[in-house]
Parts: structure tokens; sequence; C-alpha cells
């Protein structure tokens, strides 16, 4: 993982005037990559720029460098509507990279972004009408303001720079070394090593099967079983397709409304029969487990179906290493390290050269940064989502939050039409200020957590429900609905419907 390099200079006690755009969108990532696309072709004559504290494109994709990184969801619906997606479904990062690469390039995006610009705090005044946003540059320490008119959290949800890291009884006496997958050392060479994974989602089942053929051996230790499911890397359909060499736009958009059918099926049937999608997901996994296996104490989860992530793994890649006994499987809560590993509650002592904490992480509210409005610092704890797009009482300031069943990047696309459609209704109306704004039929409306357990309760989500802004219970006071639902409801979104305050 790239880290941000030493200030240069000191900085000046008062920050460097940047200039002043129309938009200003922080995130160069997925989102703010796909949010400056429609920006740029729905409202051309509109003034931006793109902030990103890293040194290059991509977001999680440019940080998280540990071995087999890839996609867990398709790239058909992870792609961008506008940009067709020309490999297989399921990518590695490096491919992601290019694919965003092209996107840049084609669309010319790139002269928009500055690197290494860290945003720290945004200040609203209503007098001016305008956000100032204070930035630190992580390759020189310069500080520098911009202003604008409207800011786009385009940042994502990871803090990239803390990971979620438990403490656990005896971890400095352990001999060997302990690496976060955030935090992957380069040089790290795994051969002949034992290696533990702590943990059992979407991290824990790229990264084993990626290092289980140079290890020694690696064990997954975890605490609880984890859903999985075993795509094809490439999809049966498009395999039908190909000898039919049919154009790049046609072959993307009926991939694309494929894998739409099928998330949409497993949305539904997770809420609607659990106990089908259940039994759907552990027969699945059967016949490419090791017939010695207990199914039931390492592969039967105890939750519902999607009330927490369900883990791809291509071709079932790891339940191939498990077969061919490279890694092995613990499900345990652990007792204490130990000089030579990691000793776990029933007394069992697992052999360790290397431990890989693949915990998690933690959530970032808005990138952290320090919100203010008419002077008066923003605690989001008090506040509520506008349809998971504004934030009541913010003015001019929308956000990007994608899936957790369905593909990030298909509300990436939903929201920044919604976004530029509200910006092109405050330009008709003459507007300079639009704020969403409980209305007297909303005052006694019951405030819920920003995640329903019920819903989703992943223990990254549950971990962060006390720093994070609430959700209502009536639209559009609500979020997280799912793809099937807000490709209908978001593009007839009304606008004028009393929720947001036009000045």
């Amino acid at each position: 993982m790239t880290s941000t390099a030493p200030a240069a200079e000191i900085s000046p006690a008062e920050p460097e005037d940047a200039g002043h755009v129309d938009v200003l969108i922080v995130g160069a990532g997925v989102s703010g990559i796909g949010a400056a696309y429609h920006l740029r072709d729905q409202l051309p004559e509109r003034t931006f720029v793109i902030l990103d504290a890293q040194d290059n494109r991509g977001g999680t994709w440019w940080t998280h460098r540990y071995p087999g990184v890839r996609s867990d969801s398709d790239l058909f619906t992870y792609g961008y509507r506008f940009k067709p997606w020309r490999g297989p479904s399921i990518a590695a990062g490096e491919a992601i990279l290019a694919y965003l690469d092209e996107v840049i390039d084609e669309y010319g995006l790139g002269r928009f972004i500055r690197y290494q610009h860290q945003v720290t705090a945004a200040s609203w005044s209503a007098g001016d009408r305008r956000w100032t946003v204070e930035v630190t540059r992580g390759d020189t320490g310069q500080r520098l303001r911009f202003t604008t008119g409207f800011l786009w959290m385009c940042q994502g949800y990871y803090n990239h720079a803390r990971p979620y890291r438990p403490r656990w009884e005896g971890m400095d006496r352990f001999g060997g070394l302990v690496v976060h997958p955030q935090r992957w050392p380069a040089d790290l060479d795994l051969a002949g090593q034992r290696v533990v994974v702590i943990g059992s989602g979407a991290t824990a089942a790229t990264l084993i099967p990626a290092i289980a053929q140079k290890a020694a051996h690696v064990t997954m230790l975890q605490r609880s079983p984890t859903y999985f499911f075993a795509p094809p890397t490439t999809h049966e359909l498009a395999v039908q397709l190909a000898p039919l060499d049919l154009p790049d736009e046609w072959m993307h958009e009926i991939m694309r409304r494929q894998y739409m059918t099928q998330y949409h099926w497993l949305a539904r049937t997770s809420f609607e029969a659990p106990d089908e999608l259940h039994a759907f997901l552990i027969e699945s996994m059967r016949p490419q487990l090791p017939e010695d296996i207990d199914i039931d104490k390492h592969f039967t989860p105890r939750y519902r179906p999607w009330q927490q992530r369900i883990a791809m793994v291509p071709d079932g890649d790891l339940f191939t290493a498990l077969r061919e006994g490279k890694a092995s499987i613990v499900t345990d809560t652990i007792e204490t390290f130990t000089e030579h590993g990691i000793r776990v509650s029933s007394g069992e002592e697992i052999p360790a050269d290397v431990v890989v904490t693949a915990t998690g992480f933690n959530l970032s509210v808005l990138g952290d940064v320090a919100f203010a409005v008419g002077g008066e610092p923003v605690d989001f704890t008090e506040h509520v989502t506008w349809r998971g797009v504004m934030i009541n009482g913010l003015p001019n300031m929308a956000y990007v939050f994608g899936y957790f069943r369905h593909s990030w990047t298909l509300r990436v696309d939903l929201v920044s039409d919604l976004v530029c459609r509200l910006l092109a209704t405050m330009g008709d109306k003459g507007a300079t200020m639009v704020v969403p704004t409980l209305r007297p039929q909303d005052a006694d409306m019951q405030l819920r957590p920003w995640s329903d357990p019920e819903n989703f309760n992943a223990g990254y989500v549950m971990r962060s429900q006390h720093i994070l802004f609430k959700q209502g219970d009536r639209e559009p006071w609500t979020h997280m609905l799912e793809h099937e639902q807000e490709r209908e409801i978001l593009p007839k979104a009304d606008l004028d419907d009393g929720t947001l305050a036009y000045r």
C-alpha cells in the first residue's frame, strides 16, 4: 500500500487560495470518476475538480494490494453503464484499474484530478452560498483552500489510513509476522511459510487461494462461518455468446441484464424465502468441499443469507485449496497468541510463521472531514439521510454510497443522474442553495439506525453505527433500498415534494 510522502516544507499559517469551481468532487475512485463523467456529459458548462488523498486513481483498487485482490461482484454491473466491460465476469484489481484508466483517458477526466490532496475540513457559508474546503497536500505539506458552489462526496466508505485491527492476548510474544491486508508489504515472501488467516469474509476468500500455492500451508481461522458462492469466472451465457462476436455494447448490455436479474433474485429471496436461499447456497458448496469436512460447523452461518455479504469464490478456488490439502479451516475463538502461533479455545495450537488479520475495516463518515455549517460543527449522528444521497440540514452537498447486495457502481450511475438533475433544477429555479429539510409532518418521525441489523449487520457496519447519521421511517428519509427498487424510484424522485428547500 502506498504511504503518504512526508511534508517537504513547513506549511504556511494561512492556506493558499486554490480557486473556485461550481462542483468539487472528493475521491477519484469508482464513485468520483463516475460522478465526473456524468457531470461532464449532462452539465458540460459546469466547472469542477476532483481531489483525492492518494497518489493515484482507483480508491480501494489502488490501496488494496494483497495477493489475489479481485472484484467480489461481476464487472458487467460493477462497470459503468456508459463504458462496456470487455473481460471475464470476475476480474483482478489490476484489470479494474486498467478499466478506470480507459474511462479517465477516453473522457478527458485526468486534467481535473488533483492527487495527494487530502480534504480535512469543509465549511458552508449561507451568505456566500459556497463551501470553503481546506486541503493538505501529501507531497509538500502545503495547505490549500478551494471554494465551491456544490460539494460532492465520492470518497467511499473505507478508512484507508486506519484498518480494523483487533488486539488479542499474547500478540506481543508472537515470534512471527502479523500483517493486515490493507498494509500488505510489497516484499513479503510466503514461500514455505505457515500462514494463519484470521477471518472468512471476502478478503480471506480472495487471499487464501492466491497464497496457498506458495505457502507451506494456510489455515483459515474463523469465529463463525460465512456464506460462500462459487460462480464461474466467465458466465456460461458469455461463453455461449462468444462465437457470435457481438459488438462490445451489445455484449455488455446483455450480460449486465443477466447479472442484474440474478442479483435481484438473490436479494428478493433473502427476504422472502431465506430458508430456500440458505439451502441453495449450502448445497451448491457441498460437492466442491472435501468429503470429510464438517459443513455444519465450518460452512453453516448463524445469520440469514445476505444479512452479511456473501463471499464470492470464482470457480470455487477456495474450495480447491481445501480439497488439495493446501488450506484448512478452523472454527473457534482465539484464546491467545503464543510464541509459535495461535491457541484457540479448544486448546489446539495452530502453528504460524505469518498471521494475516483479514478482520475487516473501519467505516469512514464522509472521509472523516470536519464539516461545519454557519460556523457550527456538524454532528452527523443528529442528522438523517435524504434518499441516501443528501443529508438534512447540509446545503449543496451530496454523497455516493453504493449497494451491499449489488455492484456498488450500479448506484453510482443512479445517484449521478439524480444529482445532475438536482443541479439542473437549481439552475432552472435560479436557486443557489438547496437544503434537505424535514417537513412539519416529519417532525414526529421515528429515527432509525444507519443500518437496521435485521437488514444488514456486518461487523464493520455494527462497529460504526454510533458515529453515523440516521434514517427515518418514511420516504424520502430512508436508504439501503435494493437496486430493483431504486432503478424505478430515483429517476422519478420528485424534487419539488417539499423535502428540498431552494433559495
